[in-house]
């Protein structure tokens, strides 16, 4: 299966954003202005604006002459990088793998996605369609790589409410060589000295490059242009990250019509979780942090996420977790979309389980115990750092030997915590204060016969050691500390 990317341009972001913001009551031409070379000039219009005549890069004293009832806000380019962040995260309906490309632009890798819209013609109009109604407008195209993608969605070949026909935007694969010859130059994402430069040898088309000598072409103008046309033209990787982190397993459920009763979601709930539960165990493994997200009428996402101490497959136990979350969701004007998402699985098979057992406590699965569902319970209402567990630590001294980590996240992944707890004849907990004895032995460095703790003799039997530590110089410990002395330790029993 070839990758395909789709690139969405939201050229009108700004005005856009803020005509969501006051609720589109005002008709008056608005542009968004900031300052550059010492004026202030327009950077972005909205479609009023822009059909009286206006353009970006217009001085704000021309703009205003030719359209006096021109309305002016400031640019706010975090605003407007929080709303395209949004926006990524709303487009996780159609595919897990988003990413914000630039200030204007987001690529979704719908590898793989595309059938379960009707294809690609189907997801590009649902998207444009649900994009519009919410109050922005964006302008699409799909290709083989994000350089195609992106450059046929802004230089006329892109699908949108004013755009070009859905079948200019839809690139077939292996043919982005074709779509891109006749583009503009400011197609490649070159910068604009070198498109200058490029125009004034005539070089005004994508196309136009193909016939000249890679060689010549990069030492006169850089090897970036050459690097922007292999990717544009899958020649050379360019990889898309994602915001957030790519589930290893997903359920998905578009209603019909928007819901909006906490009874509806934990239904939906339960039919994604069966779904979700199923696929870990075809694959044989467990969920170890779940992500519950519902994408609402108005363009929100609401996001619930639980973690589990150990893997975990089971619906009735998920359902739990989950459910206690659900009371103070923002379903808005309605959810539409619900995905359940495993963010993180882990390796749980089947345990063999003894005869009369599939009843009661013996007959629990690897992740079905009472104290792991306790565990899960407390964290869920108390937060992940709340309940902790003792796990090995790195250490050869022995107050260092043990470190509290959360429950939920467990051993795995800390670098400073060993796989299982290290072999050694020790105690497994220590006095929270030493306490002062008095020891007798024959010589120096012998084992003892008889010490004293308060008013208690103890003579000493049988005895093991010494077993000596040298303080650990790459530890910062305060002066006269007990870590910095060397120190030795016996095993011993007494006569009682």
């Amino acid at each position: 299966m070839s990758r395909r990317i789709l690139a969405l341009w939201l050229p009108t972001l700004p005005t856009d954003r803020l005509h969501r913001r006051s609720g589109g009551r005002n008709d008056a031409p608005l542009a968004v202005m900031a300052a550059q070379r010492g004026r202030m000039n327009l950077v972005a219009l909205d479609a009023a604006a822009a059909a009286a005549g206006l353009a970006p890069g217009m001085p704000l004293a021309d703009a205003r002459a030719l359209e006096p009832s021109l309305q002016v806000i400031e640019a706010d380019p975090l605003a407007d990088a929080r709303a395209l962040a949004g926006l990524a995260d709303w487009c996780g309906r159609y595919t897990p793998w988003t990413a914000t490309h630039g200030d204007d632009c987001i690529l979704l890798d719908t590898t793989g996605c595309a059938h379960l819209f009707g294809g690609e013609a189907g997801l590009a109009r649902d998207l444009i369609g649900r994009l519009t109604a919410i109050g922005y407008a964006g302008v699409l195209a799909v290709a083989d790589t994000p350089g195609a993608a992106w450059a046929v969605s802004r230089m006329g070949g892109g699908y949108g409410p004013a755009g070009a026909a859905l079948g200019d935007a839809l690139v077939p694969p292996g043919e982005a060589e074709a779509a891109l010859a006749g583009l503009p130059i400011a197609g490649l994402r070159l910068d604009p000295a070198t498109i200058e430069g490029l125009a004034r040898l005539g070089l005004r088309r994508i196309g136009d490059l193909s016939a000249l000598p890679r060689d010549s072409l990069a030492a006169r103008f850089g090897p970036e242009v050459l690097r922007r046309m292999d990717q544009a033209l899958g020649r050379a990787a360019e990889p898309v990250s994602p915001r957030r982190p790519v589930p290893v397993h997903l359920a998905r459920m578009v209603f019909p019509e928007a819901i909006g009763r906490t009874e509806d979601v934990e239904a939906a709930l339960a039919r994604l979780l069966e779904k979700l539960c199923a696929g870990l165990e075809e694959a044989q493994q467990g969920a170890r942090r779940v992500e519950l997200a519902l994408y609402r009428v108005d363009g929100g996402v609401d996001r619930q996420t639980i973690g589990t101490s150990r893997p975990s497959r089971r619906p009735r136990h998920l359902f739990r977790l989950l459910a206690g979350r659900l009371d103070g969701i923002d379903v808005g004007f309605g959810i539409e979309v619900a995905v359940l998402s495993a963010l993180v699985a882990e390796p749980l098979g089947a345990k063999q389980i003894g005869f009369g057992e599939a009843g009661g406590a013996a007959g629990l699965a690897d992740d079905d115990t009472p104290l792991d569902d306790l565990v899960d319970r407390l964290a869920g209402r108390l937060g992940r750092g709340a309940v902790v567990r003792p796990v090995p630590f790195e250490s050869h001294l022995p107050e260092r030997e043990v470190a509290m980590r959360p429950a939920m996240d467990g051993p795995a992944g800390d670098p400073d915590t060993p796989a299982t707890w290290p072999d050694r004849l020790r105690p497994v907990r220590l006095l929270p204060v030493p306490e002062p004895i008095e020891v007798t032995a024959p010589i120096p460095d012998d084992p003892p016969v008889l010490f004293r703790r308060g008013r208690a003799v103890h003579r000493v039997i049988r005895a093991d050691g010494p077993e000596r530590l040298s303080p650990e110089w790459w530890q910062d410990a305060p002066a006269g500390a007990v870590a910095n002395r060397p120190r030795d330790y016996y095993r011993v029993e007494d006569t009682r």
